[in-house]
């Protein structure tokens, strides 16, 4: 017979509650991160369209405005867009959903000192039904693994065959002691007497029944009714005396038995232990540590430590094209803006390698832009040229030169976008890559280099560490916090001879 496990309904609702737990801390946390998503997207947006429309803001040109927020409400996140002008009269209100209003993003407009407008962004709200949509999958898990739980406990929780032979050996001694306690008390008693008081233990009656017995036996001058008398009295002394035997040799058997069950139940305990040495034995002896995996892990640490050995330097430059506005641009607008990308960074190397500060550095490749980006890599050709410093001067270098070209742009009303940029050793590229794409902000630079190359840049340099790191990656890489005047001048001067190379070639092409 299968009997069910102990208190199986109140375990069934200890894991009712504990995936309804689980689910909401997930709801809570996942509207946590969405929003704070959301709060940091929504200032990105009010941002650039405050950079775009800030002459249409000036002018107050409410077609050029209706235009350009339009296609910011085309976002699912956002619910409505509102401009004013500086005397916070509404220009242009675009999207009217009052049933889907949120959180609103306010933000000036100035030029220079003066205000000029101002923009209001509402996000949409979050709902809890859209994030259980969300993670579907990790609530049926959740609740499959729950369920898996409890059949778990109904299975190994089940009472054993020597728990349940055990339990009816206590219940029959139980029984047992009942009757025997009942069998002491009615001894003796008359059909018609009720006794108030308990029985004396059964030695002091044993003793009484004796001396009764010996005093009838000794007797030998009675009449004819004590004779009567006396044959009860011995009927009822020998009644009582097997009586005595017999529960004497019950208590001899019981505990007879419970010896040998507690003799078997030693050797099943015993023949367990020796089974699991053997098994933690045998689970040791089959536990072996590949050579080559460990060869895998020291060379993954050695990429992370941070006193690798390098010479060759990867400069990354990346756009920060948040909404894929580059792809989807014409191709008769896109190449001709990424060739110009690619010879002002190939300029910028020109004229940034011909400074002494950077003698004996080369560059390796001849990059060259595309969709992502481009990558650069400079090598030190001795032991004295500094790559790290190059690599970290070009990065921002390019970083200058795409902001006036950004800016130059926006002006006329034509396409642009800003950019960020890595610089790392060889052995870190492909994560370099992965950081910009994660935490690389607009016109900013990644630097993750190991100690020989920040102290090449430390003299000129002044670095930071990331913002709460999630990562090892994010915890060594470093962002570029400024220079010193020194160095100021130089990228200064770089730049102007790059700006100055690009108009020579433009006026000679148009004499051409």
């Amino acid at each position: 017979m299968t009997y069910l496990a102990p208190r199986q309904g109140l375990f069934a609702i200890i894991i009712l509650v504990s995936f309804c737990l689980q689910t909401l801390l997930l709801v809570i946390s996942t509207d946590q991160q969405l929003t704070k998503s959301r709060e940091q997207k929504g200032e990105q947006m009010v941002a650039q369209l405050i950079d775009e429309a800030r002459l249409s803001l000036e002018n107050k040109d409410r077609v050029s405005l209706s235009v350009i927020a339009n296609r910011y409400t085309s976002e699912q996140d956002v619910a409505r867009i509102v401009i004013k002008d500086s005397n916070d009269e509404i220009l242009v209100p675009v999207g009217n959903a009052p049933m889907q209003q949120g959180d609103t993003i306010s933000q000036m407009a100035t030029k220079g000192d003066a205000v000029i407008g101002s923009v209001a962004l509402t996000l949409k709200d979050i709902s809890k039904g859209e994030i259980i949509a969300m993670q579907w999958p990790f609530v049926i898990g959740s609740l499959i693994f729950h369920l898996f739980l409890w059949l778990l406990y109904g299975y190994v929780a089940r009472p054993t065959k020597e728990q349940i032979n055990a339990l009816s050996r206590d219940i029959q001694d139980l029984h047992r002691e009942q009757y025997v306690q009942s069998g002491q008390l009615s001894y003796g008693r008359a059909p018609n007497e009720n006794y108030t008081e308990e029985r004396d233990s059964a030695t002091g009656s044993n003793d009484t029944l004796n001396s009764t017995v010996n005093n009838n036996v000794n007797n030998d001058t009675a009449t004819p009714s004590d004779e009567t008398g006396k044959t009860n009295k011995v009927s009822a002394a020998g009644i009582h005396d097997e009586l005595n035997a017999y529960l004497k040799s019950q208590q001899t058997n019981s505990s007879d038995s419970q010896t040998s069950s507690n003799t078997s139940t030693d050797m099943t305990q015993s023949s367990r232990s020796t089974s699991t040495v053997n098994s933690s034995t045998d689970a040791q002896a089959s536990t072996g540590i590949d050579s080559s995996s460990a060869h895998k892990f020291i060379s993954s640490a050695s990429k992370l430590s941070a006193n690798r050995a390098f010479d060759t330097v990867s400069v990354q430059i990346m756009f920060h094209d948040e909404y894929d506005m580059l792809e989807r641009l014409a191709p008769e607008m896109r190449m001709p803006y990424l060739a110009l990308c690619t010879q002002l960074l190939n300029q910028a190397m020109t004229e940034l390698l011909k400074q002494p500060l950077l003698l004996g550095v080369s560059v390796v490749n001849e990059p060259r832009f595309d969709e992502v980006g481009a990558c650069a890599v400079l090598k030190a050709d001795n032991s004295h040229a500094k790559a790290a410093l190059a690599g970290v001067m070009l990065g921002k270098l390019y970083l200058m030169l795409n902001k006036i070209i950004h800016e130059k742009h926006i002006e006329l009303s034509r396409f642009a976008l800003p950019a960020k940029a890595g610089v790392s050793d060889e052995a870190q590229t492909q994560a370099m890559t992965q950081l910009l794409k994660s935490v690389g902000r607009k016109e900013q630079m990644l630097i993750l280099l190991p100690n020989s190359g920040l102290k090449q840049i430390g003299s000129h340099v002044q670095v930071k560490s990331l913002k709460r790191p999630t990562t090892v990656y994010e915890r060594e890489c470093a962002v570029f916090d400024g220079v010193n005047d020194a160095m100021i001048q130089r990228l200064a001067t770089v730049r102007n001879a790059v700006l100055m190379t690009g108009t020579e070639d433009e006026e000679q092409e148009i004499a051409d």
